[in-house]
Order: C-alpha cells, then sequence, then structure tokens
C-alpha cells in the first residue's frame, strides 16, 4: 500500500509513468473511447479547504473510470461534531479504497495516514500541493517533451506550489529559480533538501532570464486573506506581464494552478494570450489524478 502526500513518495521513474498514463488517459477522453479500470472502486474525500478543480477532476476521474467518489465536510460529518481526526481514517478504511485529503496541517495529513489501512491522497495541504504538480508536469510532458534540464522561474509567494516546485525540481532533474519577497520565501528544509535543483534570484526579472517555464500564484491563498493588503504592497513588482515573459525563452509557457487574480500576480495579457497553457494545466488534473489512482489502486 502506498501514499501520496508528497511528490518525494514516488520515485522520478515512478512520477514519469503516471503524468505519462495521464497523456494516454486524456487521449482515450478526447476520443470517448475511455476503459473503466477501477469499477466498484469507491473514493471518500474529505475538504477542509474549498475546492473546484480538486474536487470535480476526482469525482468526475473516478466516474469515468467506473468508480464512484464521495465527498465529505465537515459541516456534514462528524467531524464538524469533534470526532478525531484518526478515528474516522480508521472507520473510512473499513468502506472505501482510497481517501483523499485537504486539510491545513500537512503533519495533520501525516497523522490521519499513519493510521489508514488504505492509500491516501494529499489534496493540497499549507505544505504541499502535489496533485497540482502531477497535472503542470504532464501538461509540460505534452507541450515541450522532458522536463529534464530545463530551467523554471517561480515569482511569488513561497507558498504549497512553490514548496512542491522545489521537490519536483529535485525528483525530476530541472532547475527551479525561485524569486519571492523577503518574508515570504518557501520552506527552509524543502529547498535545503534540493542542493543544486533550486536558488534564490535577486528579482523577479533575474528568475525569467532564459526560463523554459514560469510560474506563478495567487498572492494571498486560501486562510490568509486577512493578509492581503500587507501582501499587495510587499508583492509589489511581482506580477507577471509581457516583459517579463519577453525574459524568457521564445518558447517559454506560462502556468498558474487556479483561482488568478488578473492584475495582480499576472497580467491578463499573459494568461490569457499564446503562450498560456492554464487552461490546459487545469483539465489535466482530471487525467493525472486518473492515473494516479491507478498507479495506488492497481500497481500500475
Amino acid at each position: 500500500m502506498r501514499h501520496f502526500l508528497s511528490e518525494l513518495d514516488l520515485s522520478a521513474d515512478e512520477f514519469r509513468g503516471v503524468i505519462a498514463r495521464g497523456s494516454e488517459l486524456r487521449k482515450q477522453w478526447e476520443s470517448h473511447n475511455g476503459v473503466p479500470t477501477l469499477p466498484q472502486h469507491v473514493l471518500a474525500m474529505i475538504f477542509e479547504k474549498s475546492s473546484t478543480r480538486t474536487r470535480v477532476s476526482f469525482e468526475a476521474g473516478m466516474a469515468q473510470l467506473g468508480g464512484h467518489a464521495i465527498y465529505l465536510s465537515p459541516d456534514n460529518t462528524q467531524l464538524g461534531r469533534g470526532e478525531p481526526m484518526a478515528d474516522t481514517a480508521r472507520v473510512l478504511s473499513q468502506m472505501v479504497d482510497a481517501i483523499c485529503l485537504r486539510t491545513f496541517s500537512h503533519d495533520e495529513l501525516e497523522r490521519f495516514a499513519e493510521v489508514c489501512t488504505v492509500p491516501v491522497i494529499n489534496a493540497l495541504t499549507d505544505l504541499l500541493h502535489p496533485c497540482q504538480m502531477l497535472a503542470d508536469m504532464q501538461t509540460y510532458l505534452d507541450h515541450r517533451g522532458d522536463i529534464a534540464g530545463k530551467r523554471v522561474a517561480w515569482i511569488g509567494d513561497g507558498n504549497n506550489m512553490c514548496n512542491s516546485y522545489i521537490n519536483t525540481a529535485q525528483l525530476l532533474g530541472f532547475h527551479l529559480s525561485y524569486s519571492c519577497p523577503d518574508g515570504y520565501e518557501p520552506n527552509e528544509r524543502i529547498v535545503d533538501n534540493a542542493g543544486s535543483n533550486t536558488s534564490r534570484a535577486a528579482s523577479p526579472v533575474d528568475a525569467c532570464a532564459n526560463a523554459d517555464l514560469i510560474v506563478t500564484d495567487v498572492w494571498a491563498s486560501m486562510g490568509q486573506e486577512e493578509e492581503q493588503q500587507a501582501r499587495l504592497k510587499a508583492f509589489a513588482g511581482y506580477e507577471i506581464n509581457a516583459e517579463m515573459m519577453a525574459l524568457a525563452n521564445d518558447d517559454a509557457i506560462f502556468m498558474h494552478c487556479l483561482p488568478a487574480h488578473r492584475g495582480e500576480e499576472v497580467s491578463a495579457e499573459v494568461i490569457d494570450g499564446d503562450q498560456s497553457v492554464v487552461w490546459e494545466e487545469a483539465g489535466n488534473r482530471l487525467h493525472a489524478q486518473k492515473a494516479l489512482l491507478e498507479f495506488l489502486l492497481l500497481d500500475k
């Protein structure tokens, strides 16, 4: 039994295998030629934070694979009345084949997985967002091939997505140059573990120079809304605009995990422009996660 709590829970070969399978599954979906590989399998989905892409992609994915997904929130389960998360984990393990959990604390996710007897998937924590990384890397693979040896620029908050990009740089062998304002850096331990695969750029301009992929995210993530005004000041000059994209390689592409705030972290010209692949990136959440479910449940 395997969990997927971090990108580093997969080997490089396994990660590449999952995203390659995701590309196959996308082609099957586009041609209406999918095969239900998970009949009679049930996925429980616990969300302590709001979700659009993650929830819909897991529910639709299980349906397309012939299985079923059950959505649970603290408002409509005993979690909202104080049942310990570990007790919920033990109960659900007796009833479903896998569980995805979106929560705040990554430590809580790990404690949950420790007592589960079925695979647990990280549907986002404050530390990491590994399912999004599968979709991002599948999208890059489909457009530009293997990302090994490429240069990726992260501009903005050193949040869970930034941490996940640093992990993936270490795993897949690309270089991540990140530019974050002082006080908004990524997790120090994750940076240290990545070694030479990551570095902090002196400015957003320096990070974008000669990049093959430029990535950003909102400046205030879920739970940080009260910091919005302070963050707008701190992140002045960090918007990805046409001038920044022009510093990258001619065939560079732009990604954003969404939702996006046009005029803040990215200009409308960029996110809606020819170099942006954000809509395909979002769509690949469906197919990458189907491939992940097959990997965890069928040992594929």
